[in-house]
């Protein structure tokens, strides 16, 4: 067990407090906001683990207490100068209120504060002090992997080691462990999914929370519901406050959170602790902003815009897209224009990600072109921009992003370059919602009759639900005590279950309003900093702020040269994209009676295939989203299409290892749009000059909606509905296969393995779009 000081219950209410401070110093990632000043020594070499001061008794609560002796806050400035390297850095006001509530009061806080305020060093500092007085770690609980090694280099810089368990470090997790029993560790940092994790939860997380000298939730608003970024793992949290030994003080920070979600939140942390919570909330002004909105008449205006805007930028800055297809397209056309930028999501390796976030600190690349997964995961203080290419869909997330941006520099341009097919890609992540109360019902029924722990994997073939929405439903019931993960997957509890459809309305109501919040940011003539403050319930910003483009503060230009934005349509006129086949089949299909397991042999699968375009891409995306939304009547293949299709083939072609000499071509019929395959299937055989040797009957299914079921039922509605004729006529031949769109792939690796099944020796896949 670790050391723990004696703590004393506090009393009182949780109150709201609202002070402007003493904006002397904040906590900037790397780098302090106070500069030009030699740094003080760190307090020392090893960790905080011995008194180094007489242990201070802990006061009665904030609310009643008298000052507390003025050299506990110089001792508290002591660790700040540490932090910051500034030998004259000092708290502001608000800082030192919520280190003295959790230090001296062992209370519970919520600081809500503008990014850039300095929440770090109020956790590091009132870690310090603790330590010193024989305190266990402090837990901090953070989203993101950028965030953690932020904030491991912050500790750094004060003497306080500060390590982290997360995914890319499984090797190290034995001796992290080892360390914090044994007191070398002042901070630990874990992700919120680690909490739930068998062997974390069951063998550490225990004695951890019982010994902790702190426990810090960051990026606090993910508690709640109501929150921009709702993660349902950041739910379980609550339970583990709960459980908390009386007298643990608690942090819980975030610079993006409304009234409701505040209360919230507070309602949370105040759960097992009387509800004792300070909240801090202070002014969402960040002076250094200014702020502004570009709507241009399609995307090749927007790229032109942004390589014409990108050398007057002052520094260098991330340039926000909504998809991972859109970051990735916008990076390379700002590469080919000449400007050095990496791109960054989801889909980036690890050791990729890590490789870019420090090319942009040390100012080696202009910008990083990013999606949200660089949100809430990434301190750079002297970010001299933020640019949007398109919307958010909430203001609040919007503001969370831009703070980024200008910590430490007097001046940095903040522009959002709004697009007609934002909207789309709102209404798909709406799409990816809590599931419908049958598919939970459907769940808990399969988990309740196994008799063992399923995996994710051996789930969901048995369920009408995606990977990705079955983890995550599977989660909040986790959350909800209706199953539970162990070790080799998740079981029921047994424990009754209602479905909140009310919760459930609400939040989608509350996603609906802020929708429409960002689109009246769009084209407001109000002060653009006001318009977000208020949305953020903070009701204290001036009429202007004299910063924004429409306070007359930031003059933006409103249009792009014509060289520029043709080069632009140029580069996203340019169809393709690479179709990947499916290398080996579902886990679990036994389960659903089909014998099929493991790698697809080589023989049976289809080569790689082309595309016009992705649905969530540029360029081309629009164009596609339209003809295959579920309103659009079936039809013949647009011309453009048409055109496009017939530049992708003869690109392909023209590939060293491309499309060979095809001798005919095979269509999959399609319920939804058997006119438009058909249609286009012929006219590529048309303009290849071979014939259509067969196709696949697809008989019309109203109620099937394939895009809605997971990998292996989808896998499963394939093998039983397409049926191949015509087929003597593929045997020795090599086949263009085409449809109009693949989504899981199943449909085109089915096809492809009767086809070779049938005597096929290739099979070469085309669609118009990859979703």
């Amino acid at each position: 067990m670790l050391l723990r000081a004696p703590v004393q219950p506090s009393s009182g209410g949780s109150r709201a407090v609202r002070r402007d401070g003493d904006n002397r110093v904040g906590l900037s990632g790397g780098t302090p906001t106070v500069q030009g000043h030699p740094p003080v020594p760190p307090v020392g070499s090893r960790p905080l683990r011995r008194p180094a001061v007489p242990a201070v008794s802990p006061a009665p609560a904030v609310d009643s207490a008298p000052a507390v002796d003025s050299a506990v806050r110089e001792r508290a400035e002591h660790h700040l100068r540490a932090l910051v390297g500034s030998s004259d850095a000092r708290l502001r006001d608000d800082q030192w209120t919520a280190i003295e509530a959790l230090a001296e009061h062992s209370r519970r806080a919520l600081v809500v504060q503008r990014t850039g305020w300095g929440k770090s060093a109020v956790y590091f500092v009132a870690t310090a002090l603790l330590r010193e007085r024989g305190a266990g770690p402090t837990v901090i609980i953070s989203p993101l992997l950028a965030l953690m090694r932020n904030q491991i280099a912050a500790a750094q810089r004060a003497g306080i080691r500060a390590v982290t368990v997360n995914s890319t470090n499984a090797e190290q997790w034995a001796q992290v462990y080892a360390s914090v029993r044994d007191g070398e560790v002042d901070v630990l940092l874990v992700s919120p999914e680690r909490l739930n994790n068998p062997g974390f939860r069951d063998e550490v997380l225990g004695a951890l929370a019982a010994s902790a000298g702190l426990v810090v939730v960051d990026e606090a608003h993910c508690i709640s519901d109501w929150g921009h970024d709702f993660r349902p793992d950041y739910r379980r949290i609550a339970t583990m406050l709960a459980a908390l030994p009386q007298g643990t003080p608690v942090l819980a920070t975030t610079a993006t959170a409304n009234a409701r979600v505040v209360t919230d939140v507070a309602e949370q942390l105040g759960t097992g602790a009387g509800g004792d919570v300070l909240v801090l909330r202070g002014e969402l002004d960040r002076e250094s902003l200014h702020l502004g909105v570009v709507t241009l008449p399609g995307q090749a205006s927007r790229l032109a815009w942004l390589v014409e805007r990108m050398g007057d930028l002052e520094g260098s800055g991330i340039i926000y897209c909504l998809t991972i297809s859109g970051a990735e397209q916008v990076a390379d056309h700002l590469r080919r224009s000449g400007f050095d930028v990496a791109a960054y999501s989801g889909r980036t390796e690890q050791t990729e990600r890590v490789a870019a976030e420090e090319d942009l600190l040390a100012n080696r690349v202009k910008a990083l072109v990013a999606t949200s997964a660089l949100g809430m995961g990434f301190d750079k203080p002297d970010l001299g921009f933020v640019i949007h290419l398109g919307a958010p869909a909430s203001p609040i997330a919007y503001y969370q992003q831009v703070g980024r941006a200008g910590r430490g520099v007097d001046r940095a341009e903040v522009v959002l370059l709004p697009g007609r097919e934002d909207q789309d890609v709102w209404q798909y992540f709406d799409s990816l919602a809590f599931p419908a109360q049958e598919q939970v019902r459907e769940t808990l029924e399969v988990l309740g009759g196994a008799g063992r722990a399923l995996s994710t994997a051996a789930l969901e073939p048995m369920v009408s639900l995606r990977r990705s929405r079955l983890e995550t439903m599977l989660k909040v019931l986790d959350v909800d005590g209706a199953v539970r993960r162990v070790q080799g997957g998740w079981i029921s509890t047994g424990e009754p279950w209602v479905y909140d459809a009310d919760r459930y309305a609400r939040v989608a109501e509350s996603r609906e309003r802020e929708r429409q919040a960002m689109l009246a940011y769009q084209s407001t003539d109000m002060c653009r900093m006001r318009f977000l403050r208020e949305q953020l319930d903070d009701h204290t910003a001036p009429e202007q702020c004299g910063r924004c483009d429409n306070c007359g503060g930031l003059d933006l230009p409103q249009g792009v040269s014509e060289d520029m934005r043709a080069a632009a349509k140029e580069r996203l006129a340019v169809p393709g994209t690479t179709v990947l086949p499916r290398a080996q089949w579902p886990t679990a299909m036994n389960a659903l009676g089909i014998a099929l397991s493991g790698k697809i042999p080589v023989g049976q699968r289809p080569e790689n295939g082309r595309a016009v375009g992705r649905l969530d891409g540029l360029g081309w995306g629009n164009a596609l989203r339209d003809l295959l939304r579920a309103d659009t009547p079936d039809g013949e293949t647009p011309v453009p299409l048409r055109h496009a299709a017939v530049q992708v083939l003869d690109r392909w072609a023209a590939e060293p290892d491309g499309l060979p000499a095809v001798d005919g071509v095979v269509w999959i019929g399609s319920a939804h749009r058997p006119t438009l395959v058909r249609h286009l299937a012929e006219g590529l055989a048309r303009y290849r000059k071979v014939p259509v040797l067969a196709w696949f009957d697809v008989p019309p299914d109203p109620d099937q909606a394939p895009t809605a079921v997971n990998s292996a039922q989808r896998l499963r509605q394939v093998l039983g509905r397409l049926t191949l004729a015509g087929g003597d006529a593929v045997a020795g031949r090599t086949v263009l296969l085409v449809d109009d769109m693949t989504e899981t792939g199943w449909t085109l690796t089915v096809a492809a393995r009767e086809l070779r099944q049938a005597g096929a020796t290739a099979v070469y896949p085309f669609v118009l779009a990859v979703r």
